[in-house]
């Protein structure tokens, strides 16, 4: 398995991308990927930790199996400032 981090992912149309460990080229990711109960809504955080397979698509490369091993520090709506 691979390691990388996620760049950004919009959790609004369900993919995003993955910079990967090694420094080659970022690898896109869909939310169909994301490991974990069916239940649950899936979606990543930007800055979050992740381990994935590569798997070829239609359009090109594309993560798969994509594991969280460390969620980034969450920011609550709370904790926001908003000047004006």
């Amino acid at each position: 398995m691979l390691e990388g981090e996620v760049k950004w992912f919009d959790s609004h149309r369900g993919y995003g991308f993955i910079s990967r460990n090694d420094g080659s080229c970022d690898i896109f990711v869909h939310y169909s990927s994301i490991e974990g109960p069916e239940s649950e809504y899936k979606t990543l955080y930007e800055g979050d930790k992740v381990k994935f397979n590569i798997k070829e698509s239609r359009r090109g490369p594309q993560a798969d199996n994509v594991e969280v091993i460390e969620h980034a520090p969450r920011q609550s709506y709370q904790s926001r400032r908003f000047y004006y």
